[in-house]
């Protein structure tokens, strides 16, 4: 039975050392502000005797219908552009807001001529894109689509019917990564309604097919808090077939995994990944090596673009001239933040959570990528919601989002004809810069969440990392830096004199020479550790 934590439960403040409540739910409206603001158009907080997942209406039915719900209103919002946007006038699509990649490619990468991807070359290719530019995964996706598809009428309206194909199989992903968000920390399903919920899902769910790769990661994130290492890898491997960002999962489990000596597990998940990945890219490979390798050297030789800090440099800095050691510098930082993260993993004096480490991980990428496209933010959605679910810094970061959304059509459409509809550059450099803060903001008190456990959300009621799986509980066997310092404290405490060396006078019982044992509590709060052991006498 799970029942609501209110009047069972202290309120949010340090982290309780007794634990959480064995068989209960956490509900959102118990513990923040603004989901028990927003509980109140639906009657209120639920009370003592409030029985919650008895019913028909168990948080995973919820939950997905209530993403399908807001789903459903993100078609809407296309609704202008799949009448005619996507087909006459050439900036009616950024005008209205209703871009999208995929019926657009419909064409342009051959499914509407029955083209095989990888081993067909795309119509009207590039020297540097022949073959179609996406993971292999995401390629059998698209394909599957154009057999749905029907191969009557003009061509547009089989570009209409691939987008709805394309939007009903992205829905399904939807739902399968709302259910599975809400099964990594299961005493704590309905974090995943800031996933369901976010403005940016529904803007930019049908702009390519980034849901498919955010499914299968959620999945590999519930199997691994499930403790089920093999399946986390091995959809670990199948999400970065879909897309690359899924494989930096793989550096927090090994940074944490060597923190708690969870090295059988790590291989595990390690070795599904890798076989995963293999067996979905190997026939490719074999079949035709330059089409299965389009989407990395594309990736390599594609200049700066939209959403990026790094478009900002050259449009504003550089006054558009390119630079030519691009590759080298982004993947300097991103080697540089990814090092930061495993050392903010191993010296932390508490251990991060794996949610928390893998948003940062996840973030960092984009934060330095050559492109930051509206829709990679559906990347890090599920991983916000695990790693702070809070609705006020959610919504704080998801306004960025939609204002950035907003920007990038504007600044398309005035760019598009001579009218000049929309923002200019500068306007449009602020809004880079807008969302690229937002995310900033939530890596922030994302940190702070870990330096200071206390002020993490997740922990607050005596739980270590309810996402981590074997990692749950598990005691530290190697750590640096701060963890360190306060473990060998906490080792010279257990063997400290029982007097002054210099007075020989006998020491009060904690050790520091007062009386009333204040000086020795002063000192303990923040070490992370319990009260040292007596010495052997």
């Amino acid at each position: 039975m799970t029942s609501s934590l209110r009047d069972e439960t202290s309120p949010p403040g340090p982290a309780q050392a007794d634990g959480p409540l064995p068989n209960t739910v956490v509900v959102p409206a118990d513990e923040d502000p603004v989901a028990e603001a927003g509980s109140e158009l639906f009657g209120g907080p639920p009370g003592r005797r409030a029985l919650l997942g008895v019913s028909w209406w168990t948080p995973a039915k919820f939950l997905a219908l209530a993403v399908i719900a807001v789903y459903v209103l993100g078609l809407f919002q296309k609704a202008p552009c799949y009448a005619d946007g996507w087909f006459h006038g050439a900036t009616t699509q950024y005008t209205k807001a209703c871009y999208s990649d995929i019926p657009h490619l419909f064409s342009g990468r051959g499914f509407a001529d029955g083209l095989t991807p990888y081993l067909d070359p795309i119509p009207q290719g590039s020297p540097d894109m022949q073959y179609l530019e996406y993971p292999v995964l995401t390629g059998l996706f698209m394909q599957v689509a154009a057999w749905l598809t029907t191969h009557s009428g003009d061509l547009m309206s089989r570009e209409q019917w691939f987008w709805m194909v394309n939007a009903g199989m992205l829905m399904i992903c939807a739902v399968v990564a709302v259910v599975a968000t809400s099964r990594a920390q299961r005493r704590r399903p309905w974090d995943a309604l800031l996933f369901a919920l976010a403005p940016a899902l529904a803007l930019n769910a049908t702009i390519n097919w980034d849901l498919l790769a955010v499914a299968l990661a959620a999945v590999a994130m519930a199997y691994w808090s499930g403790s089920r290492p093999v399946w986390a890898g091995v959809f670990i491997g199948l999400a970065t077939a879909a897309k690359l960002y899924p494989v930096l999962l793989l550096g927090p489990l090994l940074v944490l995994c060597l923190r708690t000596g969870k090295w059988k597990e790590f291989g595990q998940a390690f070795g599904g990944a890798v076989g995963a990945w293999l067996v979905v890219n190997l026939p490719i490979m074999m079949a035709n090596w330059k089409g299965w390798l389009t989407f990395y050297s594309f990736s390599q030789t594609r200049k700066e673009d939209y959403g990026s800090f790094w478009l900002i440099l050259m449009q504003g800095v550089r006054d558009g001239k390119n630079l030519e050691t691009l590759n080298t510098w982004i993947a300097v930082l991103l080697v540089l933040s990814c090092l930061a993260v495993g050392w903010l993993a191993i010296s932390a004096p508490r251990r991060p959570r794996f949610a928390q480490l893998a948003f940062l991980v996840v973030a960092a990428f984009i934060l330095t990528n050559k492109v930051y496209s509206p829709q990679y933010v559906l990347w890090l959605i599920p991983l916000a919601a695990l790693a702070r679910p809070r609705w006020r810094d959610f919504l704080i970061w998801q306004a960025c989002e939609v204002l950035y959304f907003l920007g990038v059509w504007s600044y398309l459409a005035y760019n598009g004809d001579a009218k000049h509809h929309g923002i200019d550059q500068e306007w449009y450099h602020f809004a880079v810069a807008l969302h690229l803060v937002g995310t900033l903001y939530i890596c922030y008190v994302v940190v702070r969440d870990i330096l200071h456990p206390e002020h993490d959300p997740v922990r607050w009621d005596g739980s270590d990392d309810p996402s981590g799986g074997v990692l749950d509980g598990a005691p530290d066997r190697f750590v640096l830096g701060s963890a360190r310092a306060l473990r060998e404290q906490e080792t010279y405490a257990a063997y400290a004199p029982r007097e002054d060396w210099l007075s020989k006078e006998p020491l009060d019982g904690d050790g520091d020479g007062d009386e009333d044992g204040t000086a020795g509590a002063e000192a303990a709060p923040g070490t992370g550790f319990g009260t040292a052991p007596e010495p052997a006498k």
